[in-house]
């Protein structure tokens, strides 16, 4: 078992900050549970284009609203909170927060807490291996 508070991942390295958004990782690949959990805010305003093509991600908006464009499909659905989503295809979307939104994520397979989004707005796939946790007898 381990307990992380989201107040002291917020004032360390596991608190990543990038244009229009800002991802406290509170468990990541090291953390050997098969997925990483994060606590996000996606700033007002923004218009933030994603599209993982190495990852699995599912949302549960906690506070705020806005819109998310599903641009494989063309439609776009309302945001706010209670609602989640899931990228279960690595479905390319643009994100617009109308106030700051404040959601948990799931990402499979698990990040390893310093990605930040690219070019095509992915983050790059981990090839390094997961070490076995030592196991006392």
């Amino acid at each position: 078992m381990f307990i992380r508070k989201l107040q002291d991942i917020r004032k360390s390295d596991r608190n990543i900050k990038s244009k229009g958004w800002e991802s406290a990782r509170l468990q990541l690949k090291d953390d050997n549970m098969g997925f990483s959990f994060h606590v996000t805010t996606m700033y007002a305003g923004e218009e933030l284009h994603m599209h993982y093509q190495n990852h699995l991600e599912s949302v549960l908006v906690l506070k705020g609203t806005g819109t998310i464009e599903d641009l494989g499909e063309g439609v776009t659905h309302q945001l706010a909170p209670g609602v989640m989503y899931a990228l279960d295809k690595h479905d390319k979307h643009i994100v617009r927060p109308e106030t700051d939104i404040l959601c948990a994520c799931v990402f499979n397979p698990p990040v390893t807490g310093k990605e930040v989004h690219d070019e095509s707005g992915a983050y790059p796939a981990d090839t390094e291996q997961v070490k076995e946790p030592a196991f006392a007898e």
